[in-house]
């Protein structure tokens, strides 16, 4: 519990120090960040050196739009909501096909290295379940990486798709269903196990 209060009052301190235009503060918070904004602009099917353009664009909105920042949702969600508008203005304004990449970076397919107790078995796993999430209709793609690997609420995938609640649980279901299509029986236990 104490912990808890603690964290609260640190994100408390760290987000007054971003609202005041501290630069190095500014400089964690990219640097704590930038991969999972990258992947974001990943997922949405951009190619690497499109994402790290949308993502600086994405860090520089946020910047400019830290002050109006409410607060109402987790910092990291907003992130999310900004970089993923960040994206789909982009796809539009370059009048970009809604299709992923045939072959995406290993970068992009996995968002952490595992633990180093994680055997070569368990990571070739990983790397095969995200290769397939990639394969996924966009959006349920992205719901599912919201979902499990960023561990985002129904209610904060919402709000970063503005899609209703409803529509998410059933992006979640039918990529979970097309998931265990794809990777046959041998992964279904993982799949329907996983939260």
């Amino acid at each position: 519990m104490a912990e808890k209060i603690w964290e609260k009052r640190q994100k408390k301190k760290w987000l007054r120090l971003l609202r005041s235009g501290d630069h190095q503060v500014f400089a964690e918070f990219i640097d704590k960040y930038k991969e999972t904004v990258f992947l974001c602009c990943r997922r949405l099917g951009l190619r690497e050196d499109e994402a790290e353009d949308v993502a600086s664009e994405t860090f520089l909105a946020v910047y400019k739009a830290i002050g109006r920042y409410s607060g109402q949702a987790e910092l990291s969600t907003w992130l999310w909501s900004i970089a993923y508008r960040q994206g789909i203005n982009y796809l539009r304004k370059n009048r970009r096909q809604w299709e992923l990449e045939a072959e995406p970076d290993e970068q992009a397919v996995r968002s952490k290295e595992p633990e180093p107790a994680t055997a070569i078995q368990g990571r070739e796993t990983e790397k095969i379940v995200w290769e397939a999430v990639e394969r996924l209709p966009r959006l349920w793609a992205i719901a599912v990486i919201l979902y499990y690997r960023e561990e985002k609420s129904i209610a904060d995938i919402a709000k970063v798709m503005k899609i209703k609640e409803n529509t998410i649980k059933t992006y979640l279901f039918r990529g979970r269903d097309k998931l265990k299509q794809i990777l046959g029986t041998a992964f279904e236990e993982d799949i329907d196990g996983g939260r």
